[in-house]
């Protein structure tokens, strides 16, 4: 199955919204190519968006089951209207990788990605795969980051050692030799993303989603106290393979934050304290690099929500020393859309049987075949 058209669909912990892409792929010159066909970044609605959150701090058995079904139907609805704007036919399309929504991670233990796939498949007609991190779990690995596997396939550097750091609501990085090697490769969570960042500033400014353009940030003064008390807590300390979510970065951390902000400086103004959040998420960055990447890298590639905030960027460009930093749209495809084409990968790789985990990242027992199938239903 060296050629084909594959669709992957991504909501992330930032619960921006779902990323659907139709990527083909092919093999040439020894190495996996693809195509991104078209691309959508779909926002959650508020009420969506809420109903989301809201399953991630607890609702009734009632509420995950009509949430599980209701998503798949919106996931579903995001892979039609990709394949319309990549007007291919509906039968041209092998199978659709569904990461889902993480509700809870608890690696090597358990984890719970939901969104259902039959739903999916029946309003498609298309096989699903789905449900890509329980089987490196039960293999006692992390279950994340899965991305890897499409960094060191599909884009790594072709002489030089390249960082690919994802700043979504939580960041990891992958670390990739060159030539496409898996041989190498390292990744993990290096802490949070622009999740507190977004969190932080709707707390304090109920009229923005988020931190547009960085506009706060640069318009405040972070509080390096309270990077550094915070920069202390164990997860930072603790050496790779490691994983991270909303378990750790949740409403209580927020809170924590902003209540050390305003402890730390009389009359800290809510563009210190996003200052601060942002820094916190740059240092984590830097930090993690400096401690646990030996690798000879020469280039970092940001991609996610926080590639496109400019007060974010600056201050990772300042404290990575020694590389080239890029934002990865400026030397493949919108870098929003990168986690959609690794789930599209993974779907191609599970109906290979081959491996999608990459067992240096993620600690497993061994390499393992990801996902479930869902098959498309036999008549409409």
């Amino acid at each position: 199955m060296s050629d084909g058209v594959f669709i992957g669909l991504m909501s992330g912990t930032s619960l921006d919204g779902i990323s659907a892409a139709v990527v083909r792929f092919s093999e040439r010159d020894g190495r996996t190519q693809f195509d991104l066909l078209a691309f959508r970044a779909i926002p959650y609605t508020k009420a969506q968006r809420e109903r989301m959150l809201a399953a991630m701090t607890g609702v009734d058995t009632a509420e995950y089951s009509h949430l599980a079904f209701d998503f798949g139907a919106w996931l579903g609805e995001a892979a039609i209207a990709v394949i319309a704007d990549a007007g291919v036919a509906r039968s041209e399309i092998l199978a659709i990788g569904s990461h889902g929504q993480t509700l809870w991670h608890n690696a090597p233990h358990d984890t719970w990605q939901f969104g259902e796939s039959a739903v999916i498949a029946e309003r498609t007609g298309i096989d699903v795969v789905s449900d890509f991190r329980v089987a490196d779990v039960a293999a006692g690995g992390q279950g994340a980051p899965l991305v890897p596997m499409a960094d060191a396939m599909l884009w790594s550097g072709e002489k030089h050692w390249r960082a690919l750091q994802n700043i979504g609501g939580i960041g990891n990085v992958t670390v990739v030799p060159p030539g496409g090697t898996i041989e190498g490769v390292r990744a993990f969570d290096t802490g949070p993303g622009v999740g507190v960042i977004d969190a932080i500033v709707r707390q304090l400014d109920g009229s923005l989603p988020y931190d547009v353009d960085g506009k706060l940030a640069s318009a405040g003064t972070p509080i390096d106290s309270v990077v550094d008390e915070l920069l202390a807590a164990p997860y930072f300390k603790a050496p790779p393979p490691k994983s991270t979510g909303r378990e750790l970065f949740n409403a209580a951390y927020f809170t924590d934050l902003i209540a050390k902000s305003r402890a730390a400086r009389k009359g800290a103004t809510t563009a210190d304290i996003v200052a601060t959040a942002t820094a916190l998420t740059a240092r984590s960055i830097a930090d993690a690099y400096q401690r646990f990447l030996p690798e000879p890298i020469e280039e970092v590639l940001l991609s996610g929500g926080g590639a496109k905030n400019p007060a974010l960027t600056q201050m990772i460009e300042r404290l990575v020393k020694g590389v080239v930093v890029r934002r990865f749209g400026d030397v493949y495809v919108d870098g929003e859309a990168k986690e959609a084409i690794a789930f599209a990968l993974l779907a191609k790789l599970f109906l290979e049987r081959k491996p999608g985990n990459v067992v240096a990242v993620t600690g497993a027992k061994g390499p393992r075949i990801l996902g479930k199938l869902t098959p498309a239903p036999l008549s409409s």
